[in-house]
C-alpha cells in the first residue's frame, strides 16, 4: 500500500524574502519648525501720527487663545521668556513700550517685545502696524500697474468718451477745449486719479450723461430750476421727471435707455449734427 504523501508547507520561491507579518513602522513625529523670523523690526503709528513720544498701554492686555478657548493676559517683561502672564515665573519686571516720532525700532534680540507687538497686542493693526517691506513693495507695484492701465486706457480713448470723462472733472468748460487740451488733461487726470478714471472709463452711462449735458447747454433740452424735470428746449414739453434724491443727468442717462428715451436721444443726435 502506497504511503500517503504529506505536502510540505510553502516556503516561498527561491530568492523570495521571508513572508510573514510586517510590523508597522512607527515614525517619530517631527517637531514643528519655528516660523518666527529672527530680525530687527520696525513698528509705526497708523494714520500718519508722529508725536515726539507715545507710550503704549502696558496693563490689562488680553489675547484670545483659540486652542485654549479663553482670554490670556499678555505683558512685556524683559526678564521673562514669554509674554503670557500665566506662563511667567518669578518677579515680573515690566517695561514701557514707547514710540519715538511715530516709530518703535525693536532689535532682533528682543524677541518677546517683537512677538507681543507683532502677534498678541490687542491694538495691533489698529493703532500701529509692523513695517513689512515685501508688503509695501507689493502695494507699490499694484499702484504702478493701475496707473499704467489708466494711462494706456487714456492714450487709446476716443475723443467723445474723453470729453465725457473730463466733463465730470471740469464741467461745461470742456466744451471750449480743443481735442489736444482734452487729451492732455485726460492723461493728467488718469495719472493723478487712476482708480476714479478707470471707474469712469468703465461706466457705460458716462457718455450718456455727457450727451445730456451737451444737449442742455445747446438748448435742445431744458432742466427746470429745481432740477426735477427735463423738457424740450423749443416747446417746453415735459419729457421726464427726475426721481427724488437722484442726480438729474444720471437719471437722464438711464432714461435714454428706455424705449421713449431712445427715440428722444436719436432726435437730439440728429439736431446736433
Amino acid at each position: 500500500m502506497a504511503k500517503k504523501q504529506t505536502k510540505a508547507p510553502y516556503q516561498g520561491d527561491p530568492g523570495d524574502e521571508h513572508v510573514g507579518t510586517v510590523a508597522p513602522v512607527m515614525e517619530t513625529p517631527k517637531p514643528k519648525k519655528e516660523t518666527w523670523e529672527i530680525k530687527d523690526r520696525i513698528y509705526f503709528l497708523k494714520g500718519g501720527l508722529s508725536p515726539l513720544t507715545y507710550t503704549m498701554k502696558t496693563k490689562g492686555l488680553f489675547w484670545f487663545d483659540e486652542e485654549k478657548g479663553h482670554q490670556r493676559e499678555v505683558k512685556y517683561c524683559p526678564n521673562q521668556r514669554t509674554v503670557f502672564v500665566d506662563e511667567m515665573v518669578g518677579n515680573q519686571m515690566q517695561a514701557h513700550m514707547i514710540f519715538y516720532d511715530g516709530e518703535m525700532r525693536v532689535a532682533k534680540e528682543d524677541v518677546m517685545l517683537q512677538k507681543l507687538l507683532s502677534l498678541y497686542h490687542p491694538l495691533r493693526d489698529n493703532l500701529y502696524e509692523e513695517w513689512k517691506p515685501q508688503k509695501e513693495a507689493a502695494l507699490e507695484v499694484e499702484d504702478i500697474e493701475i496707473e499704467l492701465e489708466a494711462l494706456n486706457t487714456a492714450m487709446n480713448m476716443e475723443i467723445d468718451l474723453a470729453e465725457a470723462i473730463m466733463r465730470v472733472e471740469v464741467g461745461s468748460k470742456v466744451s471750449q477745449m480743443s481735442s489736444k487740451e482734452i487729451k492732455r488733461d485726460l492723461l493728467l487726470y488718469a495719472k493723478n486719479n487712476p482708480d476714479l478714471f478707470l471707474e469712469l472709463a468703465n461706466d457705460e452711462n458716462v457718455v450718456l450723461r455727457n450727451f445730456g449735458i451737451k444737449a442742455t447747454e445747446l438748448g435742445l433740452l431744458k432742466l427746470s430750476s429745481d432740477q426735477r424735470t427735463f423738457s424740450w428746449g423749443s416747446t417746453d414739453r415735459k419729457l421726464m421727471n427726475v426721481p427724488f434724491e437722484e442726480h438729474p443727468y444720471t437719471a437722464l442717462a438711464a432714461w435714454f435707455k428706455t424705449d421713449e428715451g431712445m427715440e428722444i436721444y436719436t432726435n437730439i443726435e440728429k439736431q446736433m449734427k
